[in-house]
């Protein structure tokens, strides 16, 4: 099943392009589970959702996926954990490509180890990605990303996909320069992650999808899990020997060849196998001050 999240926070099922709203459904499971003490509440009891949803009069749809503003499938993740070079060629175009590596070295996955990004920056396709600092250089990084969905530690290669909730394609974006990684893509917007969440038993070989990303309709990137240095597996057991992972923490997992910059007014169209597609819009960010409090 594909489950998404829009407008509203409302909760969605999506079928045949048409989304229909199963938010009221959610939340009384939820609501029946015990309660989620760290994590995302909803993405905990997605089992017991898709279960629900199965078989319901669910009415009729409320939006198309078209006209919808899509958030971010996962609302409250405790972190956002990525891999770093972990295709071989974008390894070889980042040691030929100064303007990415700024000169510094290209440390191998197994000595960067996995980085980790601000859970403030995660965003849904139809919020769009507002560039900071256009004077510099903002590249796009399309990748497979998986969303825990059970509070867990120390797993093996064994039972490492049993505590996927989804699947869902993320984007990476990433300022180049000399400060550290997780700074640089931890900007506000710079983690977009959907368009939904497909469950985990739509998806039997996360380890064998193509997917592809094109800026304004040129194709830039195109790869296959396949060719993961570091498979998934090995990423939720190597992250979760370092962190305990809790329901909606999610793991980006490396990006292929093809990174090149984006601006303002660009738009990235993404697809990947047995996800979907989604198309995100870039824009400038807004440099006005702003106080939450500012009525004195």
């Amino acid at each position: 099943m594909k489950f998404c999240r829009f407008a509203d926070e409302r909760f969605g099922l999506v079928r045949d392009g048409a989304i229909y709203d199963v938010s009221a459904l959610a939340d009384r499971v939820v609501a029946q589970q015990p309660r989620v003490k760290r994590g995302d509440a909803y993405v905990a009891a997605l089992p017991q959702i898709a279960r629900a949803v199965d078989g319901a009069d669910l009415g009729a749809p409320v939006a198309r996926v078209d006209d919808a503003v899509l958030l971010s499938p996962v609302a409250t993740p405790t972190k956002l954990i990525a891999a770093p070079v972990n295709y071989q060629a974008h390894i070889d175009e980042a040691e030929a490509d100064k303007g990415i590596t700024f000169n510094h070295a290209v440390a191998r996955i197994d000595q960067a180890g996995l980085f980790l990004k601000a859970t403030s920056s995660l965003v849904g396709v139809g919020e769009g990605v507002a560039v900071r600092f256009p004077e510099r250089r903002t590249d796009h990084e399309i990748e497979l990303a998986l969303v825990i969905g059970e509070t867990c530690a120390n797993l093996t290669r064994e039972n490492a996909l049993d505590v996927v909730a989804g699947y869902a394609m993320g984007l990476d974006m990433s300022i180049r320069g000399t400060e550290d990684r997780s700074m640089r893509k931890s900007i506000d917007s710079y983690s977009v992650l959907g368009p939904w969440l497909v469950t985990a038993d739509e998806i039997a070989d996360p380890d064998n999808l193509n997917f592809w990303l094109k800026v304004n309709g040129e194709i830039r990137q195109q790869a296959n899990t396949n060719m993961l240095l570091r498979d998934v597996r090995h990423l939720i057991v190597w992250a979760s020997e370092w962190y305990t992972l809790y329901p909606g923490d999610v793991i980006y997992t490396g990006t292929p060849e093809g990174v090149a910059p984006v601006k303002a007014g660009d738009v990235m169209t993404a697809e990947m196998d047995r996800i979907g597609a989604m198309r995100v819009e870039c824009r400038a960010a807004a440099t006005a001050p702003v106080l939450a409090n500012s009525a004195r």
